[in-house]
């Protein structure tokens, strides 16, 4: 064998070795939907965005939406999942604080930049509004809010200063309570300040002001 045929065919297989598999690529085309379908839920709402709409912007047929998510629900509900794993990523790295002072400070400003942002709620509120008549999908939002309770619960026993007056769960409830309150709140008027969140954390959490 010459040494340009070997050569060739040591591209050849290193083409075949680059090429993604069958699962790596829907795997990406999934992905690429998610992203997209984000975007356009945050920006233009649920209702407003058809899934005809979703496959032409992010360059796939109808068919490869419909090939990895059954229902436009199915497709929000992604969504959601993965907006709800950037935030609770970011809360825990936030949690991991050494310091009260410093996990307060950084709920502070992770509050100020995130609760009350319009589209974000505005999709929540959307997409509550869509299960409403639809136990199967009012269902699945049921187990992802247990599940966000979970968490919440699981950062208020493992912070070592933090004794809360009532059980961990019905603290977990109130404080996400606040929350999602307040976001809706700052959608009307931006305004309004976090602080009285963190304030109410504090009692929540059983912490002195000079925490």
């Amino acid at each position: 064998m010459s040494a340009n045929q070997d050569e060739s065919r040591r591209r050849q297989v290193s083409g075949r070795e680059a090429r993604p598999t069958r699962a790596q690529s829907k795997a990406q085309t999934r992905a690429v939907l998610i992203a997209t379908a984000t975007r356009l839920f945050l920006d233009e709402g649920y209702q407003a965005t058809s899934i005809d709409k979703v496959a032409d912007t992010a360059g796939f047929t109808k068919g490869a939406v419909y090939s990895n998510f059954r229902t436009k629900d199915a497709l929000c509900l992604a969504v959601l999942d993965k907006i709800h794993g950037e935030r609770a990523a970011e809360v825990a790295d936030i949690i991991a604080a050494p310091t009260t002072a410093q996990r307060l400070r950084g709920l502070g400003e992770w509050a100020e930049r995130v609760i009350g942002d319009p589209n974000w709620t505005q999709l929540e509120l959307e997409f509550g509004v869509q299960a409403r008549h639809d136990d199967q999908l009012r269902g699945e939002l049921a187990t992802r809010l247990g599940a966000i309770v979970g968490m919440v619960g699981t950062a208020l026993k493992t912070t070592d200063d933090v004794d809360t007056q009532v059980p961990t769960a019905e603290a977990a409830v109130a404080v996400l309570a606040l929350g999602v309150g307040l976001g809706l709140f700052r959608t009307i008027d931006p305004g309004i300040p976090v602080t009285g969140m963190i304030s109410a954390l504090r009692a929540i959490a059983g912490l002195s002001p000079d925490n």
